[in-house]
């Protein structure tokens, strides 16, 4: 019998997936991935294949795993997929939540969760502050979550990380800027970035250190609790620029595809994490630095 502590991670394949599961291997735990295909292999880590939407799968998989930890992170993250197939992501963000918490009640009801929430959640009972299928996908999932908490007395957690960058290929802002450069650089791209709103306000924070924070979440966050996990830094979309264009000797012009309006800077106190240990440690420009880099060696 293995010593380890067992880990589920769910969403494997993805950005912060293949970062968590690498991460807990390597601090020990004995990794358990979740995929929608068995076509990935990661050092230490088993994978397992099985479709979320699936209840009775789901609950084949926990009772075959029993985790002492769950980290959850599939999902359909995408604004605007979400317009295009709302029911489709309600049923991805929502049900796929309840299917494995239900589970983890049934099968090993002793598990710590932490749900992977989004800073685009929301509190329900402000209908008008919701302004896409996503978000109110991503509001249900964390009600759902903190009443699966409360009616069976699971532990379970909330993370409300903020834009996640560094290296690896995902679907943010400055994961397409760095993959367009890494083109402009390798001739397969004209010289032009095209950028919606120079003045889009962010925070962004270090996928590697919000993976830190999960697993200080699954030690020692309080059941039910939402935790925002942030830099407590707004910066703009033209900041992002302009600190790209200190990485790279082709000299880009910018193109703005839509009329750039000012916006509110972004306050996001990630005090609470704060409180039990956790700081960001990964510099913005080492973020970008990374992520570039990442694109460079991984042309697509």
């Amino acid at each position: 019998m293995s010593g380890k502590s067992k880990i589920l991670i769910t969403g494997a394949a993805g950005f912060t997936g293949l970062h968590s599961c690498r991460y807990f291997a390597s601090a020990g735990y004995e990794v358990t991935a979740v995929t929608r295909s068995k076509d990935i292999a990661i050092d230490n880590v088993m994978v397992e294949q099985c479709d979320l939407h699936n209840k009775e799968l789901v609950l084949n998989l926990i009772k075959k795993v029993k985790p002492q930890y769950l980290l959850h992170l599939a999902g359909q993250n995408h604004v605007g997929q979400s317009w295009s197939d709302p029911t489709g992501t309600l049923e991805t963000n929502l049900l796929s939540t309840v299917y494995i918490l239900d589970a983890i009640h049934k099968e090993c009801p002793e598990s710590k969760s932490v749900i992977v929430g989004s800073a685009l959640q929301i509190d329900p009972s402000n209908i008008s502050a919701i302004t896409h299928p996503y978000s109110l996908s991503k509001t249900f999932q964390v009600l759902a979550a903190r009443a699966w908490a409360e009616l069976y007395g699971l532990s379970i957690v909330i993370a409300q990380p903020t834009n996640l960058i560094g290296p690896g290929n995902s679907n943010g802002v400055c994961s397409m800027f760095a993959k367009k450069i890494a083109e402009m650089e390798s001739q397969k791209a004209e010289h032009i970035l095209n950028v919606n709103n120079l003045y889009a306000q962010r925070d962004f924070i270090d996928v590697r250190d919000a993976v830190r924070a999960y697993e200080i979440l699954l030690k020692n966050g309080v059941s039910k609790e939402i935790y925002p996990i942030s830099s407590g830094k707004s910066r703009s979309l033209g900041e992002v620029v302009n600190v790209f264009k200190t990485m790279t000797p082709i000299n880009f012009k910018v193109k703005i595809s839509e009329r750039s309006i000012r916006e509110d800077k972004v306050k996001i106190s990630s005090e609470r994490i704060n409180q039990l240990g956790w700081k960001p440690i990964i510099s913005f420009k080492k973020s970008l630095e990374d992520n570039l880099k990442y694109y460079r060696r991984n042309p697509y």
